[in-house]
């Protein structure tokens, strides 16, 4: 009970619970997905009228509710520890579902898929920072100067992510997303050879050098990512979907 007692007393219980059912409600996510991807247990494909409802919606209208009532009871109890739950478990499905936001497309099971297990275990590093202790942007009271140039990089920053994106480099979008120096060399270095960005501006010669550059990159450090994220998100069987 010290334990509770030492989150009740440092205001810290409602980020404790959001960081708690985005992490379970994860595990859980996959291992039913797994399941039904295997034929397994009793859980089947949500389907209505032949539309596939992915867990991405509800899990829109519960970080929804959830907002609305977190900023509605102004951190009072109990309301603001359920409307936390609410946006852990909400955020945790919409972000296990990211890829196929980003693509527009149903990509869960192939390698651009992937995407979204490497932003969940960021944000999930990203909220036990958080809940250690670590939040700048809490550390001072009213409108500073630092707040001014937060405020006028993050347009900058933003399109930086969209040019990593554009060029087909998804890892580095959302760990740069974190660490603003990955997405800024990211969005600097050559394109994957088969993102839009690669068709719309590289000459042949260009692209012969992309495709050099990515095989030796795969080949020095991708095959490990991969290894852990098979093991996470259920090892890739559909085409990997072709840029546009």
């Amino acid at each position: 009970m010290h334990f509770i007692d030492s989150l009740v007393d440092g205001g810290k219980l409602p980020m404790f619970l959001l960081f708690l059912s985005f992490l379970v409600t994860f595990i859980v996510t996959r291992t039913i997905t797994r399941m039904i991807r295997a034929g397994k247990g009793p859980f089947k494909d949500n389907v209505s009228g032949g539309v596939h409802i992915h867990h991405s919606i509800p899990g829109i209208i519960l970080m929804i509710v959830g907002a609305f009532t977190s900023v509605g009871v102004d951190g009072h109890s109990p309301w603001a520890e359920v409307s936390a739950v609410m946006i852990g478990i909400g955020s945790s499905l919409v972000l296990d579902e990211f890829a196929l936001i980003l693509h527009l497309s149903d990509v869960y099971w192939s390698s651009q898929g992937q995407l979204s297990v490497q932003l969940v275990s960021l944000t999930i590093a990203l909220l036990g920072l958080a809940l250690l202790g670590i939040n700048p942007i809490a550390e001072t009271t009213g409108f500073t100067g630092g707040h001014a140039v937060v405020l006028a990089y993050l347009p900058i920053h933003i399109f930086v992510l969209l040019v990593c994106v554009e060029k087909g480099k998804y890892s580095t979008a959302a760990i740069g997303a974190f660490i603003p120096p990955v997405a800024w060399v990211g969005a600097a270095r050559l394109a994957r050879p088969k993102s839009r960005w690669a068709h719309k501006r590289y000459s042949p010669a260009k692209q012969q050098s992309a495709r050099h550059r990515a095989d030796r990159f795969d080949e020095r450090f991708g095959q490990w990512g991969l290894d852990v994220e098979d093991l996470v998100a259920g090892k890739p069987t559909a085409p990997v979907q072709p840029s546009k």
